[in-house]
């Protein structure tokens, strides 16, 4: 069943970005999860005319790309985990960009989580400033390469790893290339 409200958003949405940008839809690189979840939402990027680019995983990532510049995302767009969504909101305070977002419930029991940790209104639409609010710092390393940070690389003596911190306070962004030597650092299991 088509939720018709939700992919009128979603065009409009694209439309507005277009706008703000003052692009064609043509110009704008919609990502994605690729999850049959979203099959319909792809049709209607699709008849937008904007481009798209699917992802296997990294939702948080393509989400912090989608306002970084020259990473070729414009927007993302997708349903997946509400601790996910925070952490997105987390970063996009620290460097820009907006982000909203519903809790959508796949049965009774998530409904009475959802009411037992003080949530009334199970269809509101949450903001930036309701997911992720004061002096944030946002931190996260590649693990596999993905659309914000390289992944872990390991040879025979170290490991090179690719880190961003950000700050909301005074919207810092810092790369870290780290090399960890394991003459020296031993790797525990």
């Amino acid at each position: 069943e088509c939720n018709v409200d939700k992919l009128l958003d979603l065009r409009a949405n694209i439309n507005e970005l277009a706008k703000f940008k003052k692009v064609n839809n043509e110009d704008l690189m919609i990502c994605i999860l690729d999850r049959e979840r979203h099959n319909e939402e792809i049709e209607i990027i699709r008849s937008t005319g904007s481009r798209i680019k699917m992802i296997d995983d990294g939702d948080v990532s393509a989400v912090i790309a989608s306002v970084m510049p020259n990473s070729g995302i414009d927007m993302y767009y997708g349903t997946g985990g509400a601790p996910e969504g925070v952490l997105a909101a987390a970063a996009l305070q620290c460097i820009g960009g907006d982000i909203e977002g519903q809790l959508l419930f796949n049965n009774e029991n998530e409904i009475k989580r959802a009411k037992n940790t003080g949530i009334e209104d199970l269809n509101k639409i949450y903001q930036l400033s309701d997911l992720a609010m004061g002096d944030i710092m946002f931190s996260a390393t590649g693990v596999t390469d993905g659309t914000m940070l390289k992944g872990i690389k390991i040879t025979k003596n170290y490991a090179e790893t690719h880190s961003i911190v950000m700050r909301s306070k005074t919207g810092t962004i810092r790369h870290i290339n780290g090399e960890h030597n394991f003459d020296i650092k031993q790797l525990e299991y």
